[in-house]
This record gives structure tokens, sequence and C-alpha cells, in this order.
């Protein structure tokens, strides 16, 4: 019996669509990072970037449960004595909120020189409007409103 190696030239790729709309931060975090990193797929192995591309809308409506908003706090640090910038999740939600998502995602992934790789196709925007709108062909409709969490693939969009 043989093993079946994988290459890089057999990976495909697809494209996600995720709204952030009243979704937990971590919730919503591991799903963007098991499509980052390929695990959804039958034939993923660790050693390869598998991951699919995965665009997320809506990034200034995250939310986090109980005092995480007044509590969390992000640091950054700009290398000279004294530049450690501290921030709440509340400002930082205010100022960039993309910079959440991308950070909680980055703490997900594999501490591998693969993780640059991957968050390189995360694409995370304030609000609806994305330049990606060719990768999903979607139809505006009036009863996904109330959905928690949309995924639209452009697999599924090719089938219709």
């Amino acid at each position: 019996m043989s093993t079946n190696k994988l290459s890089a030239k057999d990976i495909r790729r697809s494209w996600h669509l995720l709204d952030a709309n009243k979704q937990i931060l971590g919730r919503l975090s591991t799903q963007i990072a098991k499509l980052l990193m390929g695990k959804n797929k039958p034939n993923y192995v660790p050693y390869l970037d598998m991951g699919d591309n995965v665009v997320v809308i809506n990034a200034e409506k995250i939310m986090v449960s109980g005092k995480k908003a007044d509590q969390k706090e992000y640091n950054r640090y700009s290398g000279f004595q004294g530049g450690r910038k501290v921030e709440s999740f509340a400002e930082l939600k205010e100022r960039r909120p993309g910079d959440i998502i991308i950070h909680a995602v980055k703490g997900m992934l594999p501490k591998t020189k693969l993780a640059d790789s991957m968050i390189k196709k995360l694409h995370v925007y304030k609000g609806s409007e994305h330049p990606f709108e060719k990768k999903f062909k979607t139809q505006p409709s009036d009863s996904a409103q109330g959905e928690n969490l949309k995924v639209k693939t452009e697999e599924e969009n090719d089938g219709n």
C-alpha cells in the first residue's frame, strides 16, 4: 500500500465570504483559522499551505462576551524605550476593527513560516464593501438578515 503524497501543484484554493455582524470574536476566528490552514479539506497535510482565501466583512460589528470589551488590552511596541502602547478592545475596534480579527486569527495559526503565507490570504474589511465582488456572485436576500454566519464559497456559486 502506498502513501498518497501531496505536492503544492495539487492544491485547489477557493474563496470564502464571512460576515462578522454580531459574531463572537473567538468563534469566528477559529472558523477562519481552519479555512486558512485547510483543515476542512480531506487531503490536509500540516507541512503545506493548503488554505483557502477568506474575506471577512463588517469587522466593526464584531462582539466579545462578558467584560472583555472594557478589560481586553492590545499591546504594541515601537522598538524605542518607553514605546509601549496599550489600547483597549473598544478603542481598537473604533480605530482599526480589522486588526482585532487579524490578531485573533494569527494566534491560532501555526508558529512556522507557513503562517505568513496563510495570513496573507485573510482579507478583513470594515464595511460590507470589498474589492473581491467578482469572486462571489451573491444576490441580496431579505431572509439572510437573521442568519448568524453566512459562508459563501466560489464553488457553491459556480453551481447556481
